[in-house]
């Protein structure tokens, strides 16, 4: 794989303490995107905001979904610049990108510039969302990874892939090694949200879903190691 764009949950960001940013965690995000950007992967990053604030779940407690939604894409710039702190105290170079205009916290995102900044050897971390409201960071990190011309999108959860049901939930749920779009669509599996999948199908993105969370697991994916779900067209 020579790009790809890593999808990393914002609630996994707060690791045991359940808001917020936990340093550690953070610390171990850097260290395995430094791991495989030292591989010479170039490297497109989004990261959510459910840590700090969710807008639909905003909404449902009576803010209003617009900005809600604008809520949610500033708590996803926090989380960007953690990161970018992180990999920046371990000598990774990287950029922050914004979907909307927030200069000098970020540059504005386009795609010419974030492909001339990775292979330039540059982490880039896309924050904002699409820069739209009713759009998620699954959605958002499909269309930077399309965008991008990445060959493959991984998305880092808390669960070692992709579950017939949810496995915290269902000690019975099943893990698939491999599952099609259709499947995933046809099942209702929260992989993520249904405009991501379909956006990926369309333009026959796969996506490999695996547990971030352990530490060492990014590099394994990276070399190959069969430890998460892949979802692909066939």
């Amino acid at each position: 794989m020579k790009r790809i764009l890593l999808k990393l949950s914002g609630e996994s960001l707060m690791g045991a303490q359940g808001y917020g940013i936990d340093p550690e965690r953070l610390s171990q995000y850097a260290e395995q995107i430094k791991e495989i950007h030292a591989m010479g992967v170039e490297i497109g990053i989004v990261i959510g905001g459910g840590n700090i604030f969710r807008g639909l779940s905003g909404s449902q407690k009576g803010f209003d979904r617009v900005k809600g939604d604008q809520m949610g894409m500033c708590a996803t710039v926090i989380n960007s610049l953690a990161l970018s702190s992180a990999l920046g105290a371990i000598g990774v170079k990287n950029r922050v990108l914004t979907a909307i205009r927030m200069e000098p916290i970020g540059e504005f995102y386009t795609k010419w510039r974030a492909i001339e900044a990775m292979e330039a050897g540059y982490v880039c971390i896309f924050s904002a969302g699409t820069g739209s409201p009713y759009f998620t960071t699954d959605t958002g990190s499909s269309l930077r990874a399309i965008e991008i011309e990445a060959d493959l999108m991984l998305k880092g959860t808390r669960v070692d892939g992709v579950y017939t049901a949810d496995p915290e939930k269902d000690p019975t749920a099943t893990k698939f090694d491999k599952i099609t779009y259709q499947e995933v669509l046809e099942r209702g599996l929260k992989v993520m949200d249904l405009t991501a999948i379909c956006m990926c199908q369309d333009n026959n993105l796969p996506i490999y879903v695996f547990n971030m969370d352990k530490v060492g697991n990014l590099k394994k994916v990276i070399q190959g190691e069969n430890i998460g779900t892949l979802v692909t067209k066939e």
